[in-house]
């Protein structure tokens, strides 16, 4: 007669299982991981450093610019003044990333050319969130204004974005900066390789020193939402 094991026991040996468990597929994927950046070239491990070394720094930067608005807005004379100019910026910044109004700066062009209809939603989606990540703060492809919200989707020969249709080539305008967006673009397993990888597909970079986004959204209320006390 086989002994039976007691449930307590079975308990135990169900999470040491499990534990294990959890440790392989961990160490499955920094193993993975490690790989792939030990078969990567030695420009393409600096072009990686080098972008994450610029995100860093950008980080750094919009740290040191709360604080020292903080520190405005605490104290001093100008209290009232600190306070009515920070609100006209912040007011600036949403109506720029809302896509209500029209904006400038340097930036790159990113166009993507696909003659034989390779390129899918999936892709356009990457660009849009790769240029994002890497500091894009205004954004738009072949006339429509990408906000946080925006999307893509395949419909039949084409791709839908936010509900619109774009056609190739794709030609995405991002304002930001321009080097680190251009790094960004070309990480090895990004954007420039995926497009590589469809037939006849190809893409093309160009920084500007100024750059115009001037596809709008219209202002729309929520429905739902209001604000709270």
């Amino acid at each position: 007669m086989t002994p039976r094991i007691p449930r307590r026991s079975q308990a135990l040996v169900g999470l040491v299982v499990a534990v294990l468990g959890f440790a392989l597929v961990v160490q499955l994927r920094t193993t993975q991981q490690s790989s792939r950046f030990a078969s990567a070239r030695q420009e393409d491990l600096v072009r990686i450093i080098d972008d994450l070394t610029a995100r860093g720094d950008r980080l750094r930067t919009e740290i040191d610019e709360l604080q020292r608005t903080r520190e405005k807005l605490n104290g001093g004379a100008d209290q009232g003044a600190a306070a009515l100019e920070e609100s006209r910026r912040r007011r600036d910044v949403l109506r720029i990333l809302a896509g209500t109004v029209a904006a400038t700066g340097p930036g790159i062009e990113v166009t993507i050319s696909d003659p034989e209809h390779a390129v899918t939603a999936d892709l356009l989606l990457d660009t849009m969130q790769e240029l994002r990540d890497a500091g894009a703060e205004a954004m738009q492809v072949n006339g429509v204004r990408l906000v946080a919200s925006s999307y893509f989707t395949d419909a039949g020969s084409g791709v839908l974005a936010d509900g619109t249709p774009v056609r190739a080539p794709y030609v995405f305008r991002a304002i930001g900066d321009a080097h680190t967006l251009a790094d960004a673009m070309g990480i090895p397993g990004g954007v420039a390789d995926s497009v590589g990888g469809r037939s006849g597909a190809s893409i093309q970079l160009s920084e500007r020193e100024r750059l115009v986004v001037d596809a709008l959204r219209p202002l729309s209320s929520p429905r739902y939402a209001r604000a709270a006390s």
